[in-house]
């Protein structure tokens, strides 16, 4: 191995580790779930909600907050499957006054490039395309 490749491999790793670090979601990074009322969590579905009304539903909607939550289960992978996963829900305040019940799915190293965990999120009554199936089913 030459000095370069070596060189390369250790800011290589140096890179990953630090980016890890100062994401700005680092409550999803690291492997470690956070709690399911973790603030991180709550501000991020607050801030992609905001994203996905404004570019896809266009009913001017966003949560206000995120109360009641709870875990519902926590699968944390075995040998032939190794994605762990942590399954909440709880109840969204929207700015109309309306309270939904929203359910969210962390898993562990599932997001960009496996670098960090995702999050993926379903608000009752307002997932017209069913892309977390019926009755958000694939996020319970």
């Amino acid at each position: 191995m030459t000095l370069k490749s070596l060189l390369l491999a250790v800011t290589a790793a140096f890179s990953i580790s630090i980016l890890s670090l100062a994401s700005p979601a680092k409550a999803f990074s690291g492997g470690s779930f956070p709690s399911c009322d973790a603030p991180q969590v709550a501000e991020y579905i607050q801030k992609r909600f905001v994203w996905t009304d404004t570019h896809v539903l266009k009913r001017g909607l966003a949560i206000n907050s995120i109360t009641h939550t709870q875990r519902n289960r926590v699968s944390y992978g075995n040998e032939y499957w190794s994605i762990p996963r942590l399954y909440c829900h709880g109840t969204a305040h929207m700015n109309d006054g309306q309270k939904r019940q929203i359910w969210w799915l962390i898993e562990g190293g599932m997001g960009f490039a496996s670098l960090r965990d995702n999050l993926e999120f379903c608000i009752s009554g307002l997932d017209p395309y069913k892309v977390h199936g019926a009755w958000c089913r694939s996020v319970r």
